[in-house]
């Protein structure tokens, strides 16, 4: 572990040419350690599902799977004990702040230089949260974001699993089975779905889904 002078770091990004960036930026932070890559959501998922002692996840916000917030925040529910670091090519302080709000420990600009990327791991592997200078996190997050995120705290990993291929356009005998249940159990997860999130239907919650994974959420418009 980091402590200890040894680390464990899963990349997660579609792009190879930025994994061996940020390879080159986790080399050097301790002593010795461990990196592991993913190309998509469901390859990260693979790996800490494999192994979730894992130090810290740098996570592409718009790789294949992501669909934007939802897979930062199925992650988080998925995997709490994990760290997550965003790191994205936007710098966009709304997106900064809302991936913070979102459950990210930390927002990683891929234009930022190779000492200032282990910089900022360092404080989140030491347990603290990083994000550029410009992002103030001292101020509280607005309405709409509080209650989405208390909304989406409330759903279990495999509720927001099926949230998300309910996003996708997936039958509910589809869904089930991808994630190997029965019918009856993907009808109950949606039941709940529908009720944590605030909305009636199916449709209204496909709706939500699109604006959670812009960050945008307005429940009463649903």
């Amino acid at each position: 572990m980091y402590g200890t002078g040894t680390i464990r770091v899963v990349i997660a990004d579609d792009h190879p040419l930025i994994r061996g960036a940020l390879r080159g930026a986790v080399t050097g932070i301790c002593q010795s350690g461990e990196v592991f890559e993913a190309g998509s959501l469901e390859e990260a998922v693979a790996l800490l599902e494999a192994d979730a002692d894992v130090d810290l996840l740098l996570l592409d916000l718009n790789m294949p799977g992501m669909k934007g917030f939802s897979g930062l925040t199925y992650l988080r529910a998925q995997f709490p004990a994990v760290p997550v670091m965003v790191v994205s090519a936007t710098i966009d302080r709304g997106t900064m702040r809302r991936c913070i709000d979102f459950g990210a420990a930390g927002f990683l600009p891929k234009t930022l230089d190779i000492e200032a990327m282990r910089h900022a791991m360092r404080i989140v592997l030491g347990g603290g949260t990083w994000t550029p200078a410009e992002v103030d996190l001292s101020a509280p997050a607005d309405k709409e974001t509080s209650d989405l995120v208390k909304r989406l705290a409330s759903l279990t990993p495999q509720q927001m699993r099926v949230l998300m291929m309910l996003s996708e356009g997936l039958l509910n005998k589809q869904i089930a089975y991808e994630l190997s249940v029965s019918e009856a159990t993907v009808k109950a997860h949606v039941s709940a779905i529908l009720t944590k999130l605030g909305v009636e239907s199916r449709t209204q919650a496909v709706i939500a889904a699109a604006k959670i994974e812009a960050g945008q959420w307005q429940p009463d418009s649903a």
